[in-house]
């Protein structure tokens, strides 16, 4: 092959998408990291309780003052409910620039995560651990442990508002502002559930590896299935 033909293959083939490329980080992280959190949990699912998550409870049980435990308790309630799927239907209103798009970005929103919920409790009945002693909940709880409801919901919820937000505001500073809230927003439930004693924090960490993978993979898809003109 000439020197001609040989840059001529590479201007067609052109670089790989970077957005493409940070997709497809957070699908391997969120992978693996659930994958060897997954194999440690059920190596020790008849043992004791991993050191972290018994740090982790008995912190959260000596520094958790009536202010701190009601506050925990609204936060958490964002993360399960009406609340995230109206926030999925409000992200894809958010990125659609027409009303056509928008019924087409808030439907495919609202099917994003109604899927990745349906794996998520797939996983977690498999895995069927449980949860910390019932004597140490400050809320109601419900389900096995594994990777914890709130923590996944709460933090897809703020990939799909990141990246409707992205869409519509990109590299403006009120999207920037609007993004780290919502993944503030999503730290918060994730770590409300362990200060209540409902969760161990691995069931969190996992949760949010979770959380990662899919997001990634249904960024990866989207981004590799439109056109380079409409990247």
């Amino acid at each position: 092959m000439t020197k001609d033909a040989t840059a001529g293959h590479r201007s067609v083939a052109g670089p790989v998408d970077p957005c493409i490329r940070t997709a497809l980080g957070a699908v391997l992280i969120g992978f693996i990291g659930l994958l060897g959190l997954t194999v440690v949990v059920l190596t020790a699912r008849h043992g004791a309780v991993l050191p972290i998550d018994r740090a982790a409870h008995a912190w959260s049980l000596h520094h958790r003052p009536s202010a701190l435990v009601t506050a925990a308790r609204a936060v958490t309630a964002t993360g399960t409910g009406v609340f995230p799927y109206a926030a999925a239907v409000a992200a894809g209103l958010i990125a659609g620039r027409n009303p056509r798009r928008r019924l087409g970005y808030a439907t495919g929103a609202l099917a994003f995560l109604l899927l990745g919920q349906a794996l998520r409790y797939g996983l977690m009945e498999a895995i069927s651990r449980s949860r910390p002693p019932v004597g140490d909940w400050a809320t109601h709880a419900s389900g096995f442990a594994f990777p914890s409801g709130h923590a996944t919901t709460s933090a897809l919820m703020a990939g799909l508002l990141v990246a409707a937000i992205g869409h519509r505001a990109y590299g403006s500073r009120a999207g920037r502002v609007a993004a780290a809230l919502a993944g503030c927003w999503a730290a918060a439930v994730g770590l409300s559930r362990v200060l209540l004693g409902v969760h161990w924090v691995t069931d969190v960490v996992a949760g949010w590896l979770f959380a990662a993978f899919w997001l990634g993979l249904g960024a990866a898809l989207i981004r590799t299935a439109l056109p380079a003109h409409r990247r």
